[in-house]
């Protein structure tokens, strides 16, 4: 990282550089969620390569499941592989605002899962996709990512099974039984 610069705490993980686009260097970027209107929106961005530092995206649209963007000081093809493999990553300040009963993944990672009857089901360890919708994967905090699979709870989230989501208490309430 650069001697001197002011990285943000709150940069979340968005995708990465999976290759050029064109011959003018512009970057392609494959989005770790099927919205990337937080890339689309924000206009600076955080890569690691070759060190972290701050880019200016001057242009992004979407192309397929892929973002592609011409970033500032990369001008040609050459510029523009060499950040192959690369993250990107977000100031969370510069998510766009979403509306009420609409969440960012990043947010529910980490919250308590209690269900109807005040059992402790765990933690948001993370989120997965499955086409359909959003499924939590829950369990106790304690347990090591390694071993997650094994002791984890996987939890649609749909209006059925979650009722309930509390952001400033860090809770979300569902209706799941604790021996499902």
């Amino acid at each position: 990282m650069s001697v001197g610069v002011d990285v943000p705490d709150d940069l979340v993980l968005v995708g990465y550089v999976s290759g050029a686009f064109g011959i003018h260097g512009w970057v392609k970027i494959r989005p770790y969620s099927a919205d990337a209107d937080a890339m689309l929106s924000s206009k600076t961005w955080w890569i690691d390569k070759p060190e972290l530092r701050s880019v200016q995206r001057m242009e992004a649209k979407i192309h397929g499941e892929d973002v592609v963007a011409r970033l500032s000081g990369v001008t040609d093809r050459n510029g523009a592989e060499a950040l192959k493999g690369a993250t990107v990553k977000i100031s969370r300040q510069q998510f766009p605002v979403l509306s009420d009963g609409e969440f960012y993944w990043v947010d529910l990672v980490g919250l308590q899962v209690e269900n109807l009857q005040g059992e402790s089901l765990g933690v948001v360890r993370d989120l997965m996709d499955n086409g359909a919708h959003p499924i939590l994967r829950v369990a106790a905090a304690d347990i090591p990512e390694a071993d997650l699979q094994k002791h984890e709870r996987l939890i649609p989230f749909v209006e059925h099974f979650v009722k309930e989501v509390n952001q400033e208490a860090r809770k979300i309430q569902v209706d799941w039984g604790s021996d499902y």
